[in-house]
């Protein structure tokens, strides 16, 4: 029984990657990548208890006492009650963001980024905070305790507010960074403070204290109710919860959470760890140590308080999706807290992902930027496109002389690969003879080794290196990923417009001309380029590489940013080839097999 035509190990190997291009787009949308991991530290023991559905009640939480050996506090002398009148609501002005927060229970409701819009058909202010999800579980801020009695008292108590900096009325008080709003409540039995400090940054300082009878006892601070924007596509998808040890970030998708089968049941992740918060594709959340004030360096975290745990969960709730369905959706919390009593002194950064800034904060969190396997490549990508961004104000019309300025770099790349192909044409005849010789025997018949050696004595003969076509095009597979990163995940090409129907790079193209013209570009691209294999089938295989780009492009939401990438680089290789197959005109004999064929 004789075999199907054999592809040639340059069909092959251009074959492996077109579709490594393809596994590298999919698998970076459908699965974010992570930092280096190190298997996370699981507590000796672990929580059972579950958030109640209703939201009315008060979550319920981890017995963090069981799961940490805390300090025997001192004693001390329990507080008077000291409970607010009515409630109340207090804004926090600042340059870049708009907060909300309630006395009962001293919780933000609302956190505006005022510099930024969601993705909203008519879009809004950003509000990081998810309503609908906190009326479920919990607002940011809240605390949490071992006891759930004592957490619902906690974050459903009237506190008292002062404020420096602001403005007040009964109902409601204003404050405007610089300033301070400091919360205070106690039962008599439980007494809470939270203090914060607001500046013009995206970073806060944060005091909390919690006693009960006048003793210090283990509590942690929570961002309940998800993060970022809710409008974007698969939001829930693109939320992870996170914390930096021992200078690496550990990443948490809504899967991972939580305890095994059970994600609502929070799992602890004991310290010291450098800082822990959650965030989405574009916008973070985090607690950071205090900065050294006295005994340190200026500016640098301090050494003291540091030993930060992370408690990280999901709650279930129902949603209605965009075809009026409804659906179940896990959105994933965290708190921070100490393994021993005594106040909580955190700087809590809630802002954009922005590289620069991420990297001037202490300590630096630009390690959220996930530019993937070949950072090394995507961040200078990302710099040379910011700089040229400063003379072409159009991030769309930077990309395409990126583009055009990595095509011409890579020019002697492809010519390279052409003289490859016209040796590979010029022994095409004789390779094929070679084949038919050797075509009845099975791939699994040694005599198919003898065909190989009297291949490879062609190839040697002529100097032709059979991957010698196909290197290069190995070679630009790490730029194509850098590329796919950096035009993906930075948040400057967020809702940055390009022309016409084009108003957001960082989105798939509403109408799909994008990806239509990149499949037709890329198909004449194809056609234009010598194979060398003259194989009617395998030709057809590789013609079918364009449809099936295309047809990826159209079902994944891919950035429409990277599709002006990939279409504007097919454009340019049109006119290379046109100009190199005049310069270097494919062998005669190559002409009249295929005319024969």
């Amino acid at each position: 029984m004789s075999d199907q035509k054999e592809m040639s190990q340059e069909t092959r190997t251009l074959l492996a990657a077109a579709l490594a291009l393809l596994v590298i787009v999919v698998s970076s949308f459908l699965f974010k990548p992570q930092a280096p991991q190190n298997p996370p530290q699981q507590s000796s023991q672990t929580a059972t208890q579950n958030l109640p559905p209703q939201s009315q009640q008060q979550p319920q939480t981890p017995d963090i006492g069981a799961q940490i050996t805390a300090v025997a506090p001192p004693a001390g002398v329990p507080a008077q009650a000291r409970v607010a009148s009515a409630e109340k609501m207090v804004t926090i002005e600042t340059p870049v963001s708009r907060l909300e927060m309630s006395n009962r229970g001293a919780v933000v409701q609302s956190w505006l980024l005022t510099k930024y819009t969601d993705d909203n058909k008519e879009p809004r202010l950003l509000d990081v905070v998810h309503a609908d999800a906190a009326k479920l579980s919990g607002w940011p801020m809240s605390i949490v305790l071992e006891d759930p009695k004592l957490e619902a008292a906690a974050n459903s108590g009237l506190y008292e507010v002062t404020t420096a900096g602001g403005t007040a009325t009964d109902a409601h008080v204003t404050v405007t960074a610089p300033g301070e709003v400091n919360f205070s409540w106690s039962d008599g039995h439980l007494e809470v403070t939270k203090k914060f400090k607001f500046d013009a940054t995206y970073i806060a300082e944060l005091t909390v204290e919690v006693k009960l009878d006048g003793h210090d006892i283990p509590f942690s601070v929570a961002w309940r109710g998800g993060f970022g924007d809710a409008t974007a596509y698969h939001a829930s998808l693109s939320t992870y919860v996170f914390y930096g040890q021992e200078g690496k970030v550990e990443q948490l998708n809504y899967k991972n959470v939580g305890q095994p089968k059970q994600p609502d049941a929070p799992k602890l992740q004991p310290g010291p760890l450098e800082f822990v918060g959650i965030d989405d594709t574009y916008f973070a959340a985090a607690f950071l140590p205090p900065l050294a004030t006295e005994g340190g360096s200026a500016g640098q975290p301090a050494t003291i308080e540091t030993d930060l745990s992370l408690l990280d969960w999901s709650v279930q709730r129902d949603f209605v999706g965009a075809d009026g369905k409804t659906d179940k959706d896990f959105v994933p919390q965290m708190a921070a807290g100490r393994g021993r009593g005594g106040p909580i002194n955190l700087r809590l950064f809630v802002g954009p992902k922005d590289l620069d800034d991420l990297k001037a904060i202490r300590p630096p969190l630009n390690r959220l930027v996930q530019f993937g396997w070949f950072a090394i490549i995507a961040e200078p990508l990302f710099y040379t496109l910011r700089w040229m961004h400063h003379w072409i104000t159009n991030y769309g019309w930077a990309i395409v002389i990126l583009t055009i300025a990595i095509n011409m770099v890579l020019l002697p790349l492809k010519i390279k690969t052409l003289k490859s192909g016209q040796k590979m044409q010029k022994v095409a005849p004789e390779i094929r003879t070679i084949q038919d010789r050797y075509k009845k025997y099975s791939m699994r018949d040694p005599r198919k080794a003898k065909m190989q050696e009297e291949i490879m004595a062609v190839y040697s003969r002529e100097g032709i290196n059979p991957l010698g076509g196909c290197l290069p095009q190995l070679i630009q597979l790490p730029i194509w990923y850098g590329l796919y990163r950096m035009l993906t995940y930075t948040i400057e090409l967020r809702h940055a417009p390009w022309l016409g129907w084009i108003h957001d790079l960082s989105a798939r193209d509403p109408y799909l001309i994008l990806p239509i013209l990149m499949a037709v570009t890329m198909y004449l691209a194809t056609k234009m380029t010598p194979m060398p294999s003259s194989d009617p089938s395998q030709q057809r295989m590789m013609a079918l590489m364009p449809i099936m780009m295309g047809g990826m492009f159209i079902i994944f939401p891919v950035a429409s940013g990277l599709t002006l990438y990939i279409l504007t680089t097919n454009v340019v290789a049109v006119v290379q080839q046109l100009y190199l197959n005049r310069k270097m005109p494919m062998p005669v004999a190559a002409k009249g097999l295929k005319k024969k064929n």
